[in-house]
């Protein structure tokens, strides 16, 4: 009864946080124009009036990009930025996390947008702890459960579907343990977010136990979620790279669905954190 309760409480706190979840889609719209145009600038550059467009029209032709005059020099460049990239992405995660968590709390009134940049400051810090510490527990699990068995064993086998049913149980672990450290990290945020102080340590602590607490009803809740995302994320991927418009209205719908699309992804995780949210909540009260 609980699970069901959560998933309408989560929608209707995920609604109510409207304002949270425009505030992602500008600073992620922001972030990714930053990286985008650069690229693209770089892009216009190398390839200056030659016919290489009309080429790559007709398809992906790899001499168009062994010919590119300073391509070496893009991919260098790009990739020298990505781990800084990704480094920025994780810290501004964090950051907004706090306001979305915030937002998805018990209250009869939905977060401002003021109220929820302070919120998002606010929780920085112990957010950045909590998503580091389970992060690096996460790759732990990775090369405990996946790389070292998988490395070790392969080592021994030569028989083909041997290998792959091994790699397919080793997989289904360490699937089976990673979906159990996401609502341990929803939990412990959704904790910290009603502290007063930085309590990242024990906020970890609290999403151990209340995960292994309500072991089921907080796995089924979070499986159903991100089956929901992912079957989204495989709509998504059906749907953009069919349109290919040929105008320049049709550049502007494409961009605007794809941009709805995109609003839509962080409604659906910010409605997992609501979820969550209203299961401890619910458990903490002791509603039946």
């Amino acid at each position: 009864m609980k699970i069901f309760f959560a998933f309408k409480s989560g929608a209707i706190r995920s609604f109510k946080s409207w304002k949270g979840i425009l505030a992602v889609w500008l600073v992620t719209l922001i972030m990714a124009a930053m990286v985008a145009l650069p690229l693209k600038g770089a892009f216009k550059s190398g390839l200056g009036s030659s016919m290489i467009t009309e080429r790559l029209a007709e398809g992906i032709d790899i001499e168009v990009f062994t010919d590119l005059e300073g391509f070496g020099r893009i991919v260098s460049s790009f990739g020298n930025g990505l781990f800084m990239i990704v480094i920025v992405y994780f810290i501004v995660n964090a950051f907004l996390t706090g306001g979305l968590f915030a937002g998805v709390r018990e209250t009869k009134v939905s977060l401002s947008f003021s109220s929820f940049w302070r919120a998002s400051a606010a929780n920085f810090p112990a957010f950045l702890v909590i998503l580091l510490i389970m992060n690096l527990l996460i790759l732990a699990l990775f090369l405990i459960v996946f790389v070292v068995p998988f490395s070790v064993l392969s080592a021994d086998m030569h028989d083909e579907m041997t290998a792959i049913k091994t790699g397919v149980i080793i997989f289904s672990i360490f699937l089976l343990f990673f979906t159990i450290m996401i609502p341990v990290t929803d939990y412990a945020r959704a904790w910290q977010v009603n502290q007063e102080r930085n309590r990242c340590f024990r906020a970890i602590g609290f999403g151990f136990s209340r995960t292994f607490r309500t072991f089921f009803s907080s796995w089924m809740l979070i499986m159903i979620v991100l089956i929901v995302q992912l079957l989204y994320w495989w709509l998504v991927m059906k749907v953009l790279p069919g349109m290919k418009p040929s105008t320049g209205e049709g550049i502007i719908l494409l961009f605007i669905l794809s941009q709805a699309m995109f609003i839509t992804r962080i409604f659906l995780k910010v409605y997992r954190y609501g979820c969550i949210t209203s299961m401890m909540e619910l458990t903490d009260s002791k509603i039946p």
